[in-house]
């Protein structure tokens, strides 16, 4: 069955459907992995996206549960170039197509992903919906145009607290959207870790007498997330050791003063190049996000810059000063994508016991 995504520009690629059959707005993103697709599709921080892979073929693995950053799905739509026919490895419970339906996710394959992305690079992110009907393009273009999720951090964070771990450093969570496997990092490394929602108070994820806490990843723009920037800023104020990752580093920047942008096409994949500015190395990073902290916001007397993207140059970690407060807009948890930046886990929960 042919299937369509209209973008608001008016452009029209089309395909063959797969997964679910339903039409649906969404914001059309590209990632690069060449591997590792059902940890992108699972990361929560694509909630409301499509998400167009880069690399050729998709479900050669098909799906393993173990493998996955969350429960369910959380992108609105894939778009691929082929969809692989046989699925082979040894740890496979289904097959993609099989997963996508599972979880009421449409897609399409057969898609010109090469010309779609240099679209997307050329032009910058676009919203879009995918249909099997474009009889009444004008009609569909103006639907698109009216997309405006909101409050995404709040549908896909946890819905109440919970603890994981044995370990004997206690951390707090505060989960905006946190893929699974940073909390793997910080359990594996002895920690007790008390996961709250993306609303939860102050005076609530200081009640355990946390060793630390680590504000995660999540989707859309940090600047909706009133109440969560309120929350950091009195954390700021505390003398707890933090961690921000990702939307988290962009938290605490808004929080302390700085400001965020908006980027042309974001950053998603596990090859993004990025140096340290105190060591002089470069690391290759995995990263999801739409969204970068303004260098020239950011007050010198709070914090200094860590890290920039060699790609672009933008703002890649934050080191506050008189604190013990790390941030970091790639992701050290990796998933998919290399392990060069696991060690931040590491630093963290060193400057716990200095």
């Amino acid at each position: 069955m042919k299937g369509y995504l209209v973008l608001e520009n008016g452009k029209i690629f089309e395909g063959e459907r797969i997964g679910a059959n339903k039409d649906t707005c969404l914001e059309v993103v590209f990632n690069t992995s060449m591997s590792g697709y059902l940890k992108v599709f699972t990361d929560p921080s694509y909630a409301s996206q499509g998400v167009v892979m880069t690399y050729p073929l998709i479900g050669n693995y098909g799906v393993i549960t173990e493998d996955m950053e969350s429960k369910k799905i959380w992108v609105s739509a894939i778009f691929i170039h082929e969809l692989a026919e046989i699925a082979s490895n040894f740890r496979k419970e289904m097959d993609l197509e099989e997963y996508l339906i599972q979880n009421d996710v449409p897609g399409l394959k057969g898609v010109n992903t090469r010309e779609l992305t240099k679209l997307l690079r050329n032009s910058g992110t676009m919203r879009g919906k995918i249909t099997s009907d474009i009889s009444n393009k004008d009609e569909i273009i103006k639907e698109i145009k009216l997309f405006n999720p909101k409050n995404l951090v709040g549908m896909v964070s946890t819905k109440r607290p919970y603890v994981t771990g044995e370990g004997d450093i206690k951390i707090a969570l505060l989960n905006f959207g946190c893929k699974e496997n940073i909390i793997r990092e910080l359990v594996k490394r002895n920690c007790t870790v008390y996961v709250y929602p993306q609303d939860a108070t102050c005076e609530m994820i200081l009640e355990e007498n946390p060793d630390g806490i680590v504000l995660s990843n999540g989707p859309g723009n940090p600047e909706d997330c009133e109440i969560a920037i309120q929350t950091v800023k009195k954390l700021y104020e505390t003398n707890t050791p933090i961690l921000g990752i990702c939307l988290g580093h962009q938290l605490m920047a808004l929080a302390t003063g700085a400001k965020t942008a908006r980027l042309k096409y974001g950053h998603r994949g596990p090859n993004h190049p990025v140096k340290d500015l105190k060591t002089g190395k470069v690391y290759i990073t995995s990263q999801n996000h739409g969204y970068y902290v303004k260098e020239d916001t950011v007050d010198s007397k709070i914090a200094e810059v860590s890290h920039i993207n060699l790609n672009d140059g933008t703002v890649e970690g934050l080191r506050y000063k008189n604190k013990k407060i790390i941030t970091v807009q790639f992701h050290p948890e990796a998933c998919p994508g290399p392990e060069d930046t696991a060690c931040l886990f590491d630093e963290f929960l060193q400057s716990l016991v200095v």
